[in-house]
């Protein structure tokens, strides 16, 4: 079949095939987005040869948006976050950075794990709760923050400059995210506009340190897409040290690598992850065991908090359940849900992608988990990014977690407001729960159907597999159950004729339709 729209032509040295995708071509969002900037890419653009590289662009955008996120906490920057407790929510530019820089010892200049934190300053936490990595993040922000010069150096003049330095480090880890994501998928570059763009990133990017764990999490997939499994496991060791859930990547992983009979480079990602892991956490475990198992014992023992469908229900009950209760079945939810994940795995009519499995495993535990903290959109929006990379199915998505982050906020004013009542109350923060727990399983939703129906996956319309599939990639399945292990029958006689690429659509968006393969 021959083209019967001219596309874009290749810049001098460009292979045809590598051509970067155009989402102006295929996203009917970025198509009039791109109105802004002169519109679509045009017939006789030139791929290559320009200093802008999309790669270049998407680190810049980045530093921008995270940069707009810093000017939205000014308000807190400038005396919210020290005079009186309502005024950092109704400005909704709370951070848990300079309020745990003495609440932890830092100001004190306390070893993490190590010194235990005297109760009056840390409200009976007598150790970082924090993973290890995560503390050593924390403690080297303190270090750079430095010591009181004289006695007009004030805590809180310390406290700002401790967010600050924790801005300027965690501005790294985003652009870091957001190149690693641009360079995943190696023709869809743009793709990284996405996690540059995304409003809920740039809001909460500064409530926590979860942009440390999220950039290796990203660093780790981009590893993997280019076959270097021992990378990917150091990483992704080095992640779970600082943040738990990357560990979860593991099992989808597992299952693909299952499927495809890629035994040996899941057992070197494995041994990368478990050695880098120990790496970091074994030295703490021997000198301090007691702080380095805060973070455990402290997961287990909280209570149902903010954002979850658990505090819905503690909230409606006469009763409300108690926490080794919920613990237990959140565990059971989990477990629920990763079943679920392998059966759509070993069963899908064709292998699923490492991306869209990830953030399937990593929305389950945080959707069933007793806490859905605002900033916990992060971990999720660069694998959106790389599973369902459409404007529409995103923006939907961020605009529920965008509501929520405001939801939130407006209620704790309430709570914190006195007999005033300025806020949201509890019945408009339930609503916004429920609809920033809808936003997540929209996305999720949309990745399933296109796992059973891949013609319907935007990355496999132009005929590829899996791009941050690394071995998977094109790779022949050799384990399967259902109707994945028995093709029909007619696709098993080799007959000549011409052969399909799977979800290779006839025409594209305002682009050329792509020939058959012989």
């Amino acid at each position: 079949m021959t083209s019967t729209s001219p596309s874009p032509r290749p810049g001098p040295g460009t292979d045809p095939a590598e051509e970067p995708v155009s989402p102006t071509r295929q996203d009917e969002i970025a198509a009039a987005g791109s109105e802004l900037i002169g519109g679509p890419l045009g017939r006789r653009a030139l791929f290559g040869g320009h200093w802008w590289t999309p790669v270049r662009i998407i680190a810049l955008i980045a530093i921008g948006m995270f940069a707009l996120g810093m000017v939205q906490k000014l308000p807190c920057y400038n005396g919210g976050w020290f005079v009186g407790a309502g005024a950092q929510y109704t400005h909704a530019c709370y951070s848990d950075i300079p309020h745990l820089f003495q609440g932890r010892g830092f100001a004190e200049d306390l070893v993490p794990y190590f010194d235990r934190i005297p109760s009056d300053i840390s409200g009976g936490m007598e150790y970082l709760e924090y993973p290890v990595l995560t503390g050593v993040f924390m403690e080297v922000a303190s270090w750079i923050t430095g010591v009181p010069t004289d006695s007009t150096d004030s805590l809180r003049d310390r406290e700002e400059v401790y967010w600050l330095v924790n801005s300027g480090m965690l501005m790294i880890c985003a652009v870091v995210i957001a190149v690693c994501v641009a360079r995943t998928h190696r023709r869809r570059p743009w793709d990284g506009l996405l996690v540059a763009l995304a409003p809920a990133g740039a809001l909460t990017a500064t409530i926590n340190w979860d942009l440390l764990a999220i950039a290796l999490t990203a660093a780790a997939m981009l590893m993997w897409s280019r076959s270097r499994p021992l990378a990917f496991g150091v990483l992704i060791g080095l992640a779970t040290a600082a943040k738990l859930y990357p560990v979860f990547l593991l099992g989808p992983l597992l299952l693909l690598c299952w499927r495809a009979g890629r035994w040996r480079e899941f057992g070197i990602a494995f041994a990368g992850a478990a050695g880098a892991w120990l790496a970091v956490n074994l030295p703490v475990m021997i000198g301090a065991f007691d702080g380095w198992a805060k973070f455990y014992t402290f997961s287990q023992e909280r209570g149902t908090d903010f954002g979850s469908f658990w505090l819905i229900l503690q909230q409606r009950m006469d009763t409300p359940l108690s926490t080794e209760t919920v613990n237990t079945l959140a565990t059971l939810l989990m477990v629920a849900c990763c079943g679920l994940i392998a059966a759509l795995t070993l069963t899908a009519p064709r292998r699923p992608r490492f991306a869209q499995l990830a953030f399937l495993v990593v929305a389950a535990f945080i959707l069933t988990n007793k806490v859905y903290s605002p900033q916990y959109v992060l971990w999720l929006i660069p694998l959106a990014a790389l599973a369902r990379p459409r404007w529409r199915d995103f923006l939907i998505w961020q605009a529920c977690e965008v509501m929520y982050f405001l939801g939130i906020w407006m209620y704790l004013a309430y709570t914190t407001s006195g007999d005033k009542h300025q806020g949201l109350p509890e019945e408009g923060y339930q609503l916004a729960i429920l609809v920033h727990l809808l936003g997540t399983l929209y996305l999720c939703a949309v990745i399933v159907r296109d796992i059973l129906m891949p013609e319907r996956d935007p990355v496999r319309k132009d005929g590829s597999d899996d791009p941050s599939g690394g071995v998977l990639d094109r790779a022949e399945d050799v384990f399967a159950l259902g109707r994945a292990a028995h093709p029909p029958r007619h696709a098993a006689h080799g007959t000549e004729g011409t052969y399909v690429q799977w979800g290779v659509e006839k025409r594209g968006l305002g682009g050329p339709a792509p020939e058959s393969s012989p």
